[in-house]
């Protein structure tokens, strides 16, 4: 099966090649034979009900630091004209990542947009979680500042970080002396509009938190994430080190109990953080993780990926 795949995602030229989760996909895409093409967010366009980018194609990408993707000219793709398209950009969910998904859901389902826009759109990380708050730390949502407050005085040692932050961007250890709580709560009024919200500190977090890739449902693969020293967050963009994983029962279960939920939803392609035994957030626009699992593991997870795109894509 040859497929004519889109690529949406940040400029390609600056990304991390033994990192990124898209570059893998990429490559697999090119062994499996399929087309590639590569655009960026501000390149999309609505034109007389035609959802268009500036797209190149993608002659060759290779593992050659510098000089890993050959493109061809720019040229209007009309993506309906595609078999797939990989939204891969990635946060911050603000507004203009929102309207890329309205825009790419006029293509979806007759081209297979992965993850599908509607539900990345209604499934922001922080968000979509709380529809499993059996498997979540105690959590509150809110602008009340009274509500936050009340919240540290029952459960003492407590998150706070902004509702659509990303990568460990924006995230306070408050303890249950610690003065400046209502400092943080005035910055980030003063920063975002949006809510904020508060959970009970893990302190398992200082033996790191785990990434569990699913792919179309089911678990694929993990890596522990172990925070520098000094440092209450162990995300990859916040200097966190990879530690090979392997799922725990509990694991299992919290993958068990959501996937069908990833699976009805189209959301082919999740990362779940996972801090001992606490399902924390569910990440579906951008997930990032493949290359140091399968370093780690032995893994080769942008296979699977593939496997399920395609087995999505016959069905059509």
């Amino acid at each position: 099966m040859s497929l004519a795949v889109a690529v949406q995602m940040d400029p390609i030229h600056a990304i991390n090649i033994d990192a990124d989760s898209t570059f893998v996909l990429m490559l697999e895409a090119q062994r499996r034979g399929h087309g590639l093409w590569y655009y960026t967010p501000k390149t999309l366009s609505l034109h007389g009900g035609r959802v268009i980018a500036k797209a190149q194609r993608v002659t060759d990408i290779r593992r050659r630091k510098g000089d890993h993707v050959a493109l061809g000219p720019a040229e209007a793709l009309d993506l309906s004209m595609m078999d797939v398209v990989l939204l891969r950009q990635d946060p911050p969910f603000d507004m203009a990542y929102i309207t890329t998904t309205h825009l790419l859901e006029r293509i979806h389902p007759r081209t297979l947009v992965v993850n599908d826009p509607a539900h990345v759109r209604n499934a922001p990380e922080k968000l979509f979680v709380t529809h499993f708050q059996e498997l979540m730390p105690p959590t509150l949502i809110t602008v009340d500042k009274d509500e936050i407050l009340a919240f540290r005085r029952e459960h003492k040692d407590i998150v706070v970080k902004p509702l659509f932050g990303n990568g460990g961007s924006g995230v306070f250890h408050v303890k249950p002396d610690d003065e400046n709580l209502g400092t943080i709560l005035e910055v980030f009024t003063q920063m975002y509009r949006e809510p904020i919200i508060a959970q009970r500190y893990i302190p398992e977090i200082r033996r790191g938190d785990k990434r569990i890739i699913l792919v179309d449902g089911k678990a694929a693969g993990a890596v522990s994430r172990m925070p520098q020293e000094g440092e209450a967050r162990a995300n990859f963009h916040a200097g966190g080190a990879a530690r090979k994983a392997e799922l725990t029962p509990r694991e299992k279960m919290i993958c068990d109990a959501i996937g069908p939920a990833l699976q009805e939803r189209g959301l082919v392609f999740v990362g779940i953080d996972v801090i001992g035994d606490y399902l924390t957030e569910i990440n579906v626009t951008s997930p990032t993780g493949i290359q140091e699992i399968n370093r780690l593991s032995g893994t080769k997870i942008e296979s699977d990926i593939w496997d399920a795109i395609e087995t999505r894509r016959g069905r059509k």
